[in-house]
């Protein structure tokens, strides 16, 4: 029970049974998930549940759509393939942050993101040259798959895109379906990180951001990868042990500035 305990601690309470027990695995104990339930039920712990969320696409519906060149199926065998992003809100004291996101499908590793306190623009095209410079460059031939809103329909991302040889893919209007693996990223990240707490600098919003997203890519387990971390799915996909199938079904909705903060990292990044 003090193992449980401690796990739950040291993920900030957002861990569940499933991800506990995966913990307690990788450290070499076998236990039985329904064990790991109901001790953590008689004990009073539990993981982090997200309430109702805020519609964030603004499409743009003059704009030409690229093709949906992903049709719901968020997999991929391979690292830099199909990449996926998303926008989210978040409220610092009367005002809001923007953050943007790209993740590797194959992986769930977030390989860019921006944070700004706009949404121009360039609050897409900072995080997709964070994504490209992280892969060194190597992104020919990728399929980035978005969503319609203004930005990720605006010419200056269509050229980033077309700079880099990065393949544009458009899901429907509206559709949280279509855009299901980072509907999944952001409800953890609200759920994990944001829920119930206020801030009132930007600074430190900042920093938390960048130490969950380290944490999210180092040490938060995916029970699409079969509870591997993001980190770990990769070292073990370049060394070609990674086996495991990994689907988002059709139709199941499972739900600034790029550059890291310069002050001392928090807790979560260690």
């Amino acid at each position: 029970m003090s193992e449980i305990r401690a796990i739950h601690l040291e993920h900030h309470g957002a861990y569940g049974a499933p991800r506990v027990r995966a913990e307690l695995r990788a450290r070499g104990q076998r236990i039985n998930r329904k064990r790991v339930t109901r001790l953590m039920r008689v004990n009073h712990i539990v993981g982090r549940h997200l309430r109702k969320r805020k519609r964030t696409t603004i499409a743009d519906r003059t704009a030409p759509p690229a093709p949906d060149l992903v049709t719901r199926d968020f997999t991929a065998d391979t690292l830099n393939t199909r990449w996926c992003r998303d926008i989210t809100y978040l409220a610092v004291g009367a005002k809001w942050l923007h953050l943007a996101t790209v993740i590797d499908i194959c992986s769930r590793k977030v390989v860019g993101w921006s944070i700004t306190d706009h949404m121009r623009t360039s609050l897409v095209t900072e995080a997709i040259e964070m994504a490209v410079a992280a892969r060194g460059g190597r992104v020919r031939g990728v399929v980035f798959h978005t969503d319609r809103g203004a930005q990720y329909s605006a010419a200056a991302f269509a050229e980033v895109c077309r700079r880099h040889g990065i393949r544009r893919s458009m899901g429907r209007i509206g559709s949280s379906y279509d855009n299901a693996l980072t509907e999944s990223f952001f409800q953890g990240l609200k759920r994990e990180l944001l829920q119930g707490r206020r801030w009132t600098s930007k600074a430190k919003t900042r920093l938390e951001l960048f130490c969950w997203l380290s944490y999210y890519n180092r040490r938060r387990r995916q029970s699409a990868l079969g509870y591997l971390t993001p980190a770990e799915l990769e070292q073990q996909t370049d060394h070609g042990t990674y086996a495991v199938t990994r689907r988002v079904k059709p139709g199941v909705h499972t739900r600034g500035s790029t550059s890291a903060p310069q002050s001392r990292a928090c807790r979560r990044c260690a």
